[in-house]
């Protein structure tokens, strides 16, 4: 008897032990490695970025994006030989920037919050990366340097509205390897937005209720309750071309770096 009075306590003991380490292990997994409680879920959007060229994960609170720099699709301004090379389409050798693609040390960080809000004021973009698109690569304004617009470097551009220099591969207009009067996830600004094609996902059509930045607050074909994002303005630049970002962030801009 007393033999199985023991057994009885150790199998009491060992279901209590079990029990007491499922509750902690279930606790410890919504906090982040500060201890923190609330760590959030990635971002269903960004199942649409380049899982070759880019990291992302969630780090407490916030999201991180981690990248190479590197576009997935195809260039000119690849190296000579290179598998995504191709003969240019809209420009040409004498028009194209100085550097190849892969001549470019273009790794960029971006953390952002998972849930970004609207700031009280909005900010102006500045030269260098202000986002990262799905690609990989990265997102420019519209200048080509300070206070000098895009018009005179538009001739350097390739199909997907990028060229090189000075310091990566990036995209100033629409990029038609993905996106080509759509409402295609373009990338993520640096105030944690994403970026959409010229057309609304809840419409089919060219939104209407766009702020100055080209952000308004709709459903995505990531999210089905509403949340602020950006598009593509539907707005012709030198009658032939769409910026990506002409606006100033509505948010607050983070740096990638």
């Amino acid at each position: 008897m007393k033999q199985k009075s023991a057994i009885m306590k150790l199998q009491i003991f060992g279901i209590f032990l079990f029990l007491f380490l499922g509750v902690f292990s279930c606790s410890s997994d919504s906090t982040d490695p500060d201890g923190n409680e609330g760590t959030a879920e990635l971002h269903p959007a960004f199942g649409e970025f380049d899982a070759g060229n880019t990291t992302i994960y969630v780090d407490g609170s916030n999201f991180v994006i981690e990248t190479n720099g590197l576009p997935n699709h195809t260039s000119p301004y690849w190296s000579a030989g290179h598998p995504l090379d191709i003969e240019p389409i809209v420009t040409t050798y004498a028009d194209m920037a100085p550097g190849d693609i892969d001549e470019f040390n273009g790794m960029y960080t971006l953390i952002v919050p998972a849930s970004p809000s609207l700031a009280s004021n909005s900010s102006t973009t500045g030269l260098g990366a202000i986002g990262i698109a799905v690609s990989g690569s990265v997102i420019y304004n519209d200048q080509e340097g300070p206070n000098v617009p895009l018009d005179n470097a538009a001739v350097s551009l390739d199909y997907n509205g990028a060229h090189t220099g000075p310091q990566s591969y990036h995209y100033h207009l629409e990029p038609k390897a993905w996106s080509d009067d759509d409402d295609n996830l373009i990338g993520i600004i640096a105030d944690g937005f994403f970026l959409y094609g010229r057309k609304c996902n809840s419409t089919g059509t060219y939104p209407t209720d766009l702020d100055a930045s080209g952000g308004h607050s709709h459903a995505t074909q990531h999210s089905d309750e509403a949340e602020y994002h950006y598009h593509i303005q539907n707005e012709l630049y030198l009658n032939q071309y769409y910026i990506l970002f002409p606006g100033n962030y509505q948010g607050t801009p983070n740096v990638i770096q």
